[in-house]
């Protein structure tokens, strides 16, 4: 299976003053996925520990096999992100060098047509990440009220034909042709206007991303996550995120506008030493994945990196 980790040299750049403040650095994987990313930063720095976050069971079983060279400088965990807190102390680690993020679907599940996140393949309405728990797509679709279906596919697929799409689901549901993700695609596509098809790509994209966000509370565990992941780095240490879509990227925004800012009060003259922030920015804004690497890897196109410091105790 190939895998190409988005901007690897780019976060590893980013990570590598933080891995090399101190002699057994360790940094949170938070997304580990497939390894790619530590793989390249445990083959790099013969002194790091990695712990690898995945509520993946599958990527984690072939995780698992790719970096087993390393023997017990990766610790991986079957965990969502936003349980850092948890993993960690559970860990009796109380601060870390570096977290990374890569957030969104991974290149396998996409390209694992049996675990129903792409449009373009026929599979079931699963589109869970962890597939030991939680409601399906399917079970979503086939129980969600009309003003439920709406609500997603309007906040989380930013959907503007949200309404008829939900209607129609539920038409098809009724006289059970809703079963797979061929059958929630056509839905889609016959609920959305010919002209407005011709233009943005797939018309079932942003439905696909609004149950796959709903199926797996991506928000709401980003939500959670960011403040906790800032929490746990050392003085120095630098949190690394790639968002995928806008919902996600403002997310991260906001929590790093929040940690950098100064809470003296605006027009003194000098910076009052307990109301300083904390946390400064490695990155004034973001950055998005060079030509080269978008032609390499297509999806890297919609990427947003954006990286913080802690500068303060």
């Amino acid at each position: 299976m190939q895998h190409i980790p988005v901007a690897l040299d780019r976060c590893i750049a980013l990570l590598a003053p933080a891995i090399e403040l101190c002699e057994s650095p360790i940094i949170v994987d938070a997304t580990l996925g497939l390894g790619g990313h530590s793989k390249e930063l445990l083959s790099r720095y013969p002194n790091l520990k990695i712990i690898g976050l995945d509520r993946d069971l599958s990527a984690i079983s072939i995780a698992r096999e790719n970096l087993t060279e390393f023997g017990d400088r990766i610790v991986i965990v079957h965990a969502v992100y936003d349980e850092i807190a948890e993993v960690l102390s559970d860990m009796d680690i109380t601060n870390v060098e570096g977290i990374l993020f890569d957030l969104g679907v991974s290149s396998m599940q996409l390209d694992v047509a049996e675990r129903g996140f792409a449009y373009s393949q026929d599979a079931p309405l699963d589109m869970r990440m962890d597939q030991s728990s939680g409601l399906t797509a399917g079970e979503i679709l086939n129980t969600y009220t009309h003003q439920q279906l709406n609500r997603i596919l309007w906040q989380y697929g930013e959907e503007k034909f949200a309404a008829k799409i939900a209607e129609n689901i539920i038409k098809a549901r009724s006289s059970n042709s809703l079963n797979s993700t061929k059958d929630l695609a056509e839905i889609v596509k016959n609920s959305i206007p010919a002209p407005a098809r011709r233009t943005g790509g797939n018309p079932a994209k942003r439905t696909f991303q609004a149950l796959r966000i709903e199926v797996n509370q991506e928000l709401e565990v980003l939500k959670r996550a960011i403040p906790s992941a800032i929490e746990q780095l050392a003085v120095g240490g630098r949190l690394v995120v790639m968002a995928y879509q806008s919902l996600e990227d403002r997310i991260v925004k906001s929590a790093f506008a929040k940690v950098t800012e100064s809470g003296t009060p605006r027009g003194l003259p000098v910076e009052l030493p307990d109301r300083a922030a904390k946390f400064a920015f490695v990155i004034r804004g973001s950055e998005s994945a060079t030509e080269a690497e978008i032609e390499a890897n297509p999806r890297a196109q919609s990427m947003r990196l954006r990286a913080i410091e802690r500068i303060a105790a």
